[in-house]
């Protein structure tokens, strides 16, 4: 296992438990010490990651065992059958799509995919789609919503891909495209944000009936390092623009942002993908069973009004306070 530099209290506890448990002996002092350093364990790791600071959280969001699109696949749906290319320019690697199972329920899923190795994040781009891989994926969501399917969105990644050839092929204009045709598309949508929901990257598929995001993930405008580069000229103020900018999961619900906060394993999805991916499935379920039920009019109004109405603001009196 990883640690972060904030986990370093839990990485010497389980040290600790790992050197008992390779001892050969099973006395009844050891078997005792072993139980209290664990019952301090789950104690110290509960505290830890129930006083994550927005920069932590970042931190965690992009942990490299973090559960991906790609371990949702097949920890939560059953024969995905992978779907490519746009059908314009290219099959662009950093979005992953596809018809699957939720248990009886037949789904389109698609979700942003950043890699595991270098090798691998080199060639999704570091989950930063170009606007080939948002045509696929509005062409494959045209295509699930003409039989009916319903459609779960999984948003990982610190933005669209913000080089040049990216631009000359019109990366805002597929975006605002996607995000219109999503909001009319006649089948339920439900998006999570499952790690990094950055900019307008994760709004390219983030358009939905139902919007949530995991725990110990952050959905905003900006990156905390682009945010910093542009008020302070420096990526080294990434966790001061982290505790500016409010969005963590526990600012997001309150601002009427998402609609729900799913929870983590103790200690963020990382340690757990099993416990995570069940937790997940059942969101779904839950949510589609519910969503299914309505009448398409009623929602798209209803997914029109929530995206109109989005956020939460005070008003000023003719004072201006």
């Amino acid at each position: 296992m990883d640690y972060l530099a904030f986990e370093q209290p839990i990485a010497d506890l389980q040290a600790e438990i790992d050197e008992l448990e390779s001892a050969s002996s099973d006395s009844p002092h050891q078997l005792e010490s072993l139980r209290q350093r664990r019952q301090q364990l789950t104690k110290t790791t509960r505290e830890i990651y129930e006083n994550l600071t927005p920069w932590q959280i970042v931190q965690v969001s992009r942990h490299k065992n973090r559960p991906h699109t790609v371990d949702y696949l097949s920890l939560v749906f059953s024969e995905f059958v992978e779907l490519h290319g746009d059908r314009k320019f290219g099959d662009d690697r950093a979005i992953r799509v596809g018809f699957a199972r939720l248990d009886d329920q037949k789904v389109l899923v698609l979700g942003h995919q950043k890699g595991r190795d270098f090798r691998e994040r080199s060639e999704n781009f570091f989950g930063c789609a170009h606007p080939e891989g948002y045509r696929k994926a509005m062409a494959k969501m045209r295509l699930a919503s003409k039989y009916g399917l319903p459609i779960i969105c999984m948003i990982d990644t610190p933005g669209a891909y913000p080089g040049i050839g990216a631009e000359e092929r019109g990366q805002a204009q597929v975006i605002a495209e996607n995000m219109l045709e999503m909001a009319r598309l006649p089948t339920p949508i439900i998006c999570v944000v499952i790690g990094e929901g950055g900019s307008g990257g994760a709004l390219g598929i983030g358009v939905g009936d139902r919007v949530a995001m995991l725990q110990y993930s952050y959905y905003s405008v900006i990156s905390p390092e682009g945010c910093a580069g542009i008020l302070w000229k420096s990526h080294e103020h990434a966790p001061r623009a982290a505790d500016c900018l409010k969005f963590t999961s526990n600012y997001l619900k309150d601002f009427q942002v998402v609609d729900d906060v799913i929870e983590e394993p103790l200690g963020g999805a990382h340690r757990d993908h099993h416990h995570m991916a069940a937790t997940l499935r059942s969101f779904f379920k839950r949510n589609l069973r519910e969503l299914c039920r309505k009448p398409i009019d009623e929602l798209l109004q209803s997914r029109y009004d929530r995206f109109r109405k989005i956020g939460s603001y005070l008003e000023l009196d003719e004072a201006g306070v």
